[in-house]
């Protein structure tokens, strides 16, 4: 084994890293970047994550309990579309408001009046739960789902497990609060990662506005998205204009949030900012949940970028080479060049490389063949691994090999002759103990009875 720091080896890592990286927690960036280290947002959590690499760039207290308030509904919401992709429903399914519409919505909740007994087509209904976070339209749909809200929250508890949650525990599919409905930025993280890989989900959450035609109970409905990074028709100053969702929320014991997704350049990036505040002083109205979103945003795309660390030319160990024609040796090299996306003012000396080869290796060796491992350490954790290969072939010598074949046969001629003496005087010592050994011979005596001529004394 041999220890080497070089970061031009660094990180085996990151974008050839999905493979090996089980989780994007793994990495603690702020121990090697100042960047990170320093950078704080004005909330009670926080988190940035490059979702098309599934990376942590920044976390505040993101494993920490929360409420989710709103963002609830994207979980809602996720459900439904994955039950429209399954076909067990569709988008333009009629749904009546059921009795559950208006279970555990208060009278000062957000809602587009839905009444029982109202139909509105499934996706409408959609709408009114993600842009204007209607309450009411988060039961009507779960009770459409599972036939009641009860059901249902059981299926939103045992998706989030599915997704990786280990934080998050349900008791309603709207946010309105409860001391046991509670997330963490994380799996909030998880979930709308999932929930961004379905194409109507993205498509409503990144609309400004929207109309439900006229119902059977309520004329037409006009409204628009409550995401402040979307539309000013709200709050206005707000607006970042990479932004493609996703949803607010707010309640006095969760404060203000906002999950938000940017794209800039093929790379989505996920913010989770949870318990901010709403400020108002001199100069105006501050609203953190909105200002400190996209300043996170935009932190992570200017700050972070993707480095060539590694070409495949490169070797970074010697094996030794038995029954080679003319060589006694193979250089090494990781198996294929290495990328690492990392903040951009990461230097080397946090990072140690770990070089493990194969003691030896017999002739033929073939280029390519893997003989070995590079693993990059992050301090004492292991921050990723390649294979290492052969970087040229070796032939075999048929004079070596020969060599090798016949001395292999000699040594194990005599190790058979033996083993094979040590059976054959087994056998014969089993033989001269069973069937061989002597038999004993006995007196004409066969009982207690007195023979007929018997002239013992007699007794006196």
């Amino acid at each position: 084994m041999k220890k080497i720091r070089l970061f031009s080896l660094l990180l085996a890592l990151a974008l050839a890293l999905g493979a090996l990286m089980p989780a994007a927690r793994a990495i603690d960036l702020a121990q090697v970047s100042d960047t990170v280290a320093d950078y704080e947002v004005r909330a009670r959590a926080a988190l940035l994550v490059n979702a098309t690499e599934d990376m942590v760039y920044y976390e505040q207290n993101a494993y920490e309990r929360v409420y989710p308030a709103s963002i609830t509904k994207v979980m809602t919401a996720l459900l439904i579309l994955e039950a429209v992709e399954r076909g067990d429903m569709t988008l333009d399914d009629i749904v009546t408001a059921g009795s559950d519409t208006w279970l555990g919505v208060t009278l000062d909740a957000t809602t587009q009046n839905i009444q029982i007994g109202e139909t509105m087509r499934l996706e409408d209904l959609l709408y009114c739960l993600l842009l204007p976070s209607a309450n009411e339209a988060a039961n009507i749909l779960a009770q459409y789902h599972s036939g009641s809200v009860s059901s249902f929250v059981e299926r939103m508890n045992a998706r989030a497990a599915e997704l990786g949650c280990t934080g998050t525990h349900f008791v309603n599919p709207h946010g309105m609060h409860d001391d046991d409905h509670y997330t963490t930025c994380y799996d909030l993280y998880l979930i709308a990662r999932k929930a961004m890989e379905n194409e109507t989900f993205r498509t409503i959450v990144s609309t400004e506005e929207y109309t439900v035609p006229a119902t059977d109970g309520h004329e037409e409905r006009h409204f628009y998205n409550t995401n402040g990074l979307l539309t000013g028709n709200y709050y206005s100053g707000y607006v970042y204009e990479n932004c493609i969702g996703i949803k607010t929320g707010t309640t006095d014991a969760a404060g203000y949030c906002l999950l938000s997704a940017a794209e800039q350049d093929g790379t989505m990036l996920i913010s989770v900012v949870m318990g901010s505040e709403t400020v108002v002083d001199d100069e105006g109205t501050h609203r953190y949940q909105f200002s400190e979103s996209s300043r996170l945003l935009r932190w992570g795309f200017e700050n972070f970028s993707v480095h060539d660390i590694l070409t495949s030319t490169d070797p970074v160990a010697e094996v030794p080479v038995t029954l080679g024609v003319d060589v006694d040796s193979v250089l090494v090299a990781p198996a294929d060049g290495l990328q690492a996306l990392l903040p951009n003012d990461v230097t080397e000396e946090s990072f140690t490389v770990r070089v493990e080869t194969v003691d030896s290796v017999a002739a033929p060796v073939a280029e390519g063949d893997v003989l070995g491992a590079l693993t990059v350490y992050l301090g004492e954790e292991p921050f990723g691994s390649v294979d290492l290969v052969a970087q040229d072939a070796v032939e075999q010598s048929v004079f070596l090999a020969r060599k090798q074949a016949i001395e292999t046969f000699i040594a194990n001629y005599w190790l058979v002759a033996a083993i094979g003496l040590a059976v054959l005087l087994v056998l014969i010592a089993v033989l001269r103990l069973t069937v061989l050994r002597p038999k004993r011979r006995y007196g004409n005596y066969t009982g207690s009875r007195r023979p007929r001529n018997y002239k013992g004394g007699r007794r006196r």
